[in-house]
């Protein structure tokens, strides 16, 4: 088997070829994108929480298989997770590409069919397209909530 039989398997191709959760949202909280510019792919998500917790959540994937395949195990698992899981899975994706890491597992372990990319460091980018985004998102969604929150305070009346 070659080099490349191993990132691009049979496993990869399934999971790209049945990407969920690919309509856009109405209103969502936030909308974030992310690009790889070595590539070209790119991976528009738009997500709402309800507190920590997802409710709903749309993507556009215009990615290489690497990228679908990443984005089609999050579309799967995203609703229902919290925000904290999120950032977890994400920092556990760069750690198994970067610093040789274990890939995540539970709910997220489909994830481990990128575990052969950490040897290409330039398909890294494209790979966690979707958890650039989605943290993204959740930082956007975090800064409403901090400003709305300070709105909030400087419009309330001072007690008497």
């Amino acid at each position: 088997m070659s080099d490349l039989d191993q990132i691009y398997n049979t496993r990869i191709l399934e999971l790209a070829a049945h990407i969920p959760r690919t309509e856009r949202l109405e209103s969502p909280d936030a909308t974030a994108m992310a690009h790889s510019k070595l590539c070209g792919s790119t991976i528009t998500i738009d997500l709402k929480l309800d507190g920590e917790r997802v409710v709903d959540f749309g993507q556009t994937v215009k990615a290489c298989l690497l990228g679908q395949s990443a984005a089609s195990v999050v579309g799967r698992e995203i609703v229902g997770a919290t925000v904290s899981e999120l950032r977890e899975v994400a920092a556990q994706m760069r750690a198994m590409l970067k610093q040789n890491g274990p890939p995540p597992t539970g709910k997220w372990a489909d994830l481990a069919v990128l575990e052969p990319v950490r040897d290409y460091k330039a398909r890294h980018a494209s790979t966690l397209l979707i958890f650039d985004a989605v943290e993204r998102a959740i930082a956007e969604i975090e800064a409403k909530r901090a400003e709305g929150g300070a709105a909030a305070s400087v419009a309330e009346p001072a007690s008497a």
